[in-house]
């Protein structure tokens, strides 16, 4: 029998993670260290060599709501970006972005920036024009 981990404890785990450090592509943490309900994370992408993300950092806000991780996080780059799963208007991730749609309870904030990293290696982004560096929505 599965033992289901409730959102905060799931959370804290993800926060500890994040504040040890992971693989250097990608990094988070909450937006605010007094936000008790866990909800208003940041998230960081560096781009990926070879790709015309190379050299440039990412900035992305990230809300975990109160079904989280039952359901998935709402995500949103805050540096602008050209992408096929990006919302060009807003910078959100949009839902149709794979990740998103086939949401599993195990995954967590750190497979969903290592996911868009991944999407940025994809042939249909990998040579994208990308907005001048900087940039934000």
């Amino acid at each position: 029998m599965a033992v289901i981990v409730p959102r905060n404890f799931r959370l804290l785990d993800e926060l500890e993670k994040g504040e040890k450090g992971s693989a250097g592509d990608v990094s988070w943490g909450l937006a605010s260290g007094d936000d008790i309900t866990l909800t208003e994370w940041n998230g960081t992408i560096f781009g990926p060599l070879g790709t015309t993300f190379d050299n440039r950092i990412y900035s992305l806000s990230i809300a975990c709501g109160p079904d989280y991780p039952d359901r998935p996080p709402t995500v949103k780059f805050e540096t602008q970006i050209n992408m096929s799963c990006v919302d060009p208007s807003n910078g959100k991730v949009k839902p149709t972005f794979p990740m998103i749609t086939k949401w599993r309870r195990e995954y967590t904030i750190e497979n969903i920036l290592q996911g868009l990293r991944q999407e940025m290696t994809a042939s249909a982004n990998r040579k994208l024009p990308q907005p001048a560096e900087g940039a934000s929505y």
